[in-house]
């Protein structure tokens, strides 16, 4: 039951000029992202799916294979992560002469991960019948939906309006947001192009700070925590 690791790494990220090349500590986040998948015991295959020439070459310098390049029509911001999945899961294949029972996604703008978190997911997913398995983390009760507030007509308004009832945040049950960390789909949920969130779709709760990367703030938050705790 081979397990195909995905690294999605495109190179057109606004709101940081090529992400994904950005470094942490020296080493760039395509390159952290790889180092972990590396050590994995339950991973099989490593693939980078870019769109950009620089990325490829320092996947490469990883020692990963980037057989091909991804094509335009699934380049874009608007392009849904199913879309280079499905393109990832095929063109590997074909590559290789393999087949692959299960898919790992693995971001590189969340680097604080860990070989053991990958391994978790990939093990759930093989010992049971879940579609997938997501990390997530437990949001702040400050983010809770029934705290946010919206502008209308230049004024503030409830964003759900139960959370006009929410006096202590006894009352909020949990919420919790996607990492970044480790997805792992079957591959059959990919090839059927059905959801990646599925009826059946596992939460694996990671506890710590797990930082996605979407602002230079994030980038320096990043090095300070990697040099904090000596990852």
């Amino acid at each position: 039951m081979s397990v195909l690791a995905v690294i999605p790494a495109r190179g057109g990220s606004k709101g940081i000029k090529l992400k994904n090349l950005r470094k942490i500590k020296g080493v760039s986040l395509v390159g952290r992202a790889i180092s972990t998948l590396q050590e994995s015991k339950l991973v099989n295959r490593i693939v980078v799916s870019t769109d950009h020439n620089e990325i490829a070459h320092e996947a490469r310098r990883y020692d990963v294979d980037v057989p091909f390049l991804r094509p335009d029509n699934i380049s874009g911001d608007r392009i849904g992560d199913i879309d280079v999945l499905h393109h990832a899961l095929d063109a590997s294949e074909a590559y290789f002469k393999e087949k692959y029972e299960y898919v790992a996604m693995i971001q590189p703008t969340s680097p604080i991960r860990f070989p053991d978190d990958i391994d978790k997911a990939i093990s759930i997913i093989k010992e049971s019948n879940y579609d997938a398995v997501w990390s997530v983390s437990e949001s702040d009760s400050k983010e809770h939906p029934f705290k946010q507030l919206i502008v209308q007509d230049k004024m503030l308004a409830y964003y759900d309006l139960k959370g006009k009832s929410i006096i202590a945040r006894q009352q909020l049950d949990k919420t919790y947001h996607r990492n970044g960390v480790v997805y792992v789909f079957k591959s059959q949920i990919i090839r059927n192009r059905e959801s990646l969130l599925t009826e059946k779709t596992f939460p694996l709760v990671l506890e710590g700070l797990r930082v996605s990367i979407d602002t230079e703030w994030d980038l320096e938050l990043c090095e300070y925590i990697f040099n904090r705790d000596n990852l």
